[in-house]
């Protein structure tokens, strides 16, 4: 009797084992990396922020990036500005950002929110890192239950002040208040010197997290991607081409190391940021932007092409279409 009693315990904890739901596998930053794709910038310098009445950049767009092919988005967060004395953000600030992210997700696009107070962070390193420490510690708070396609980047470019190792420090900080309420959710880091794959071997990162994706920027030769761009003086020259065979093998060249510097560490690759900005031939925009996705690609790293709107434009809001020839390079079809 004990022993038939005993069995049919065991029976019913079996059959309620088997019928219980499948717990939630955490992604490791490999397969999240596979899963993020191709991906675009968005929302960096948005009206929606301060009045989304205003809006360029409207929640239906998310549905016009999944069906132009694109996986991920990355949400260029400027969020010093919407906190206050502090370093609290502003709760309609918050709404904004949860309504961005429910929209992507219902999309099912990845989304990368990244902190992208760059300028003040490294024009000012000791004001920044409270304000950079209090805004992972809120917006972990808030995105803890938030499924895994939702992934943070640490830091936009970190440069200027946050040199080397002034940046490996803050990175060895600010990891530990994410994991205090996402212990598994997967982070981009990048290097110092605006995320350059020249600063890559300096970056530090520990080695028992497993959910940490690495990031570099590309945008070399800058006297080409950069033509014309009244923020950079360093490039003020037009007319620039692209797309010799020694152009090329440069790209692939630098690819190579980073892909090199990825096996040897272990960690998977998001191209961040790359293109050509609009004072550039298209056909040269084009055939660079076209190169840099199929390089990323061939090594299986994700990248997010700069950007949807504003400049270096794939997304014409006015005409409300697709800049073709970059769409085209980033998603052959």
């Amino acid at each position: 009797m004990v022993s038939a009693l005993k069995t049919l315990i065991v029976c019913a904890l079996l059959s309620a084992l088997a019928a219980a739901p499948a717990a939630a596998r955490e992604m490791s930053a490999a397969d999240q990396v596979k899963t993020m794709g191709r991906g675009v910038n968005v929302l960096g310098y948005d009206p929606l922020w301060k009045d989304p009445a205003q809006a360029r950049f409207q929640l239906r767009h998310f549905k016009t990036i999944k069906d132009g092919g694109f996986d991920t988005v990355r949400v260029n967060l400027h969020a010093f500005e919407h906190m206050d004395a502090d370093n609290r953000l502003d709760p309609a600030w918050l709404k904004t950002l949860d309504a961005v992210v429910q929209a992507a997700l219902a999309q099912k696009l990845t989304v990368i929110l990244d902190e992208h107070d760059f300028g003040p962070c490294g024009e000012d390193p000791a004001a920044c890192k409270p304000r950079l420490t209090a805004f992972w510690r809120q917006i972990g708070e808030r995105y803890r239950a938030a499924p895994d396609r939702v992934v943070f980047e640490l830091l936009n470019e970190p440069n200027k002040g946050l040199d080397d190792a002034v940046w490996n420090g803050w990175v060895a900080e600010l990891l530990p208040v994410v994991r205090a309420t996402n212990p598994t959710r997967n982070v981009i880091v990048g290097p110092a010197f605006w995320n350059n794959i020249a600063h890559l071997d300096a970056l530090q990162l520990p080695a028992q997290d497993r959910h940490l994706i690495a990031t570099v920027h590309y945008y070399l030769p800058m006297e080409f991607t950069h033509q014309g761009a009244s923020w950079n003086p360093s490039t003020p020259k037009t007319g620039v081409t692209w797309g010799t065979e020694a152009e090329r093998q440069r790209m692939k060249t630098d690819f190579d190391g980073v892909q090199a510097w990825a096996k040897a560490h272990d960690r998977p690759i998001l191209l961040g940021e790359f293109g050509a900005y609009d004072k550039g031939d298209m056909a040269s925009r084009a055939a660079y932007t076209a190169a840099a996705a199929r390089q990323a690609e061939a090594r299986g790293w994700a990248w997010a092409y700069w950007q949807f709107d504003s400049d270096f434009i794939a997304y014409d809001i006015k005409k409300d279409a697709w800049v073709e020839p970059i769409h085209k390079a980033l998603v052959p079809r």
